[in-house]
C-alpha cells in the first residue's frame, strides 16, 4: 500500500517558509502595488525584485521547469502544494516566477522554439526581464477553434497575420505575443492552425483597447487588431498547421495549476468569513454562534477540501502517469469543479460581511467575477463536463438484454444460478 496524506519533513519546512513569506512579504505588495504583470512600473523594481532575489537564493525560482531552464524540476504534487500558498496572493506567482501566461509560454518555447527563439524570448522571460501575451480567443466566438477567422499567409519569406483577438492576456505589458491563426482553411480545424511569435511594437498590431476584470486595479487584456502584420518565417512555433500540438503544452498543467492557486484564494475566503464570525455581535450574540453561519462555514471547509483532494489526486496522477491523455478526465473535473468552489465559498463570505463585504473596500466581490472568469479561461466549464462525461461513458458498456443486470428479478435470477439455488423456492 503506498496511500499517504503525510509531505516529507524537508519540503514541509519549504512549505513552511513559503506560507510565511507570502503571508508577511508579497500578501501586503496586493494592497499597494497595481497590476503583477506591470514589470515597468519603478515600485516593481523596488519592492518585488528583492523579493524575487529571496526566493531565486532559495531555490524556489520557476520550479515548474527543469534543472536545465533554471527551475527545480518539481512534479505536480509539490507544484500543488506550493501553489495553493502563493494563490492567497496576486503578487505570490511572480515573486516565484510561475504566473500565467508566462509560465505556460515558456514551456512552449522550451519545447518548439528555435535556438534563436530561445535566446532572443525564452532566458529573458524565465528571468522576468519581460512578459507575454498568449493570443488565441476572438471576439466572434469566444475560445471556439472552429470559427477562427485570423489568418496567416505565407509571403516570400515572411508571414502576414490579419485579424483580431479578444482578451489577450496582459497584453498592455507584453513584449511578445503568441498568436493562433489560420493557415489552410481547408484543413480540419486541428491541422489548420498555426502559432507564430509577434514581438510587440511590430507595425500593423496594435491594442484597440485594454479590458479589464472586476476589480483588477489595472486593465491588462488586450483587444488587439492585427492589420496584415508581418513577421519573419522563422517566427513560427512548429511546424505549419500544428498550433493544437504546441498548445497542449500549456493547456494541462495550466488548468491544473489554476485550480491548485484557486484552493488558496478560497481559503483566504473562507478566512476571513471564520474571523469575521468570531468578530461581530448581533441580536445579542457572535454570528459564530448562529447556526446557520456555523453551516455555511461547514460547507465551506468541506466543499474546498473535498476540492483540494481531487486537485491533489490529479496531480499525483499526472506525476505517476507523465501523460496528460491519461488524465484528461481528472483534469476537466477540476477545471469544471473550480469556479463553483470559488464562487460559494466567496459569495459566502461577502453574506456575512454584510454590506461591507458587497464594498470595493473588501476583496469579495473581486473574488466572486474571478469564479465566472476561471469558468471561462482555458476552454468555459461546459465543455468540460462534456469531457468528463464522454470518457466516463467510455468505461461503460449498453446492455442489450430487455432487463439490465441490476434488475432486482434478473439479479435475483442469476443469483440462484450463481449460487445453485435454481430449485429454491422463495420463502
Amino acid at each position: 500500500m503506498a496511500w499517504d496524506f503525510e509531505t516529507d519533513p524537508e519540503f514541509q519546512r519549504e512549505l513552511d517558509w513559503i506560507a510565511q513569506f507570502v503571508r508577511e512579504r508579497v500578501e501586503p505588495l496586493d494592497a499597494v502595488l497595481g497590476s503583477p504583470w506591470n514589470i515597468h512600473d519603478p515600485r516593481f523594481e523596488q519592492h518585488v525584485r528583492p523579493l524575487q532575489a529571496q526566493v531565486k537564493a532559495r531555490g524556489l525560482w520557476a520550479c515548474h521547469l527543469g534543472p536545465e531552464l533554471g527551475g527545480a524540476g518539481y512534479g505536480q504534487v509539490k507544484l500543488a502544494l506550493m501553489n495553493e500558498i502563493l494563490g492567497r496572493s496576486s503578487f505570490g506567482p511572480i515573486v516565484f516566477g510561475c504566473q500565467a501566461p508566462d509560465s505556460g509560454n515558456s514551456e512552449i518555447l522550451a519545447h518548439y522554439g528555435t535556438p534563436q527563439q530561445k535566446r532572443r524570448w525564452l532566458q529573458p522571460l524565465l528571468d522576468n526581464r519581460i512578459v507575454s501575451c498568449f493570443a488565441m480567443t476572438e471576439p466572434q466566438g469566444g475560445a471556439d477553434p472552429a470559427v477562427f477567422t485570423t489568418c496567416a499567409v505565407r509571403e516570400g519569406d515572411e508571414w502576414v497575420i490579419t485579424g483580431r483577438k479578444w482578451f489577450a492576456s496582459n497584453a498592455r505589458f507584453a513584449a511578445f505575443f503568441l498568436v493562433v491563426a489560420v493557415t489552410d482553411a481547408q484543413a480540419p480545424v486541428t491541422a489548420g492552425q498555426s502559432m507564430f511569435i509577434v514581438p510587440a511594437g511590430t507595425p500593423g498590431l496594435s491594442i484597440v483597447r485594454d479590458v479589464g476584470i472586476g476589480d483588477e486595479p489595472e486593465a491588462t487584456h488586450g483587444y488587439l487588431d492585427f492589420d496584415h502584420v508581418r513577421v519573419p518565417v522563422d517566427h513560427i512555433l512548429g511546424q505549419p498547421g500544428k498550433a493544437f500540438e504546441v498548445a497542449q503544452v500549456r493547456l494541462g498543467g495550466g488548468r491544473v495549476h489554476h485550480a491548485m492557486r484557486t484552493i488558496g484564494l478560497a481559503q483566504k475566503a473562507l478566512d476571513a468569513m471564520c474571523e469575521r464570525a468570531l468578530s461581530r455581535r448581533t441580536q445579542g450574540s457572535l454570528l459564530a454562534d448562529k447556526q446557520m453561519v456555523q453551516e455555511r462555514i461547514a460547507d465551506s471547509w468541506i466543499e474546498l477540501e473535498q476540492f483540494r483532494l481531487l486537485v491533489l489526486r490529479t496531480a499525483w496522477r499526472i506525476d505517476h502517469y507523465k501523460d496528460y491523455r491519461r488524465v484528461r478526465q481528472d483534469i476537466a473535473a477540476v477545471k469544471a469543479a473550480m469556479p463553483r468552489v470559488l464562487h460559494d465559498i466567496a459569495a459566502r463570505a461577502l453574506h456575512l460581511h454584510g454590506s461591507i463585504g458587497v464594498s470595493t473596500e473588501m476583496p469579495f466581490a473581486g473574488m466572486v467575477l474571478r469564479a465566472f472568469q476561471m469558468g471561462l479561461a482555458d476552454g468555459p466549464t461546459e465543455v468540460h463536463k462534456i469531457t468528463v462525461a464522454r470518457q466516463e461513458l467510455r468505461r461503460h458498456q449498453a446492455s442489450a438484454a430487455l432487463f439490465p443486470a441490476y434488475h432486482k428479478p434478473t439479479a435475483a435470477a442469476q443469483a440462484r444460478a450463481v449460487l445453485g439455488m435454481d430449485g429454491d423456492v422463495p420463502a
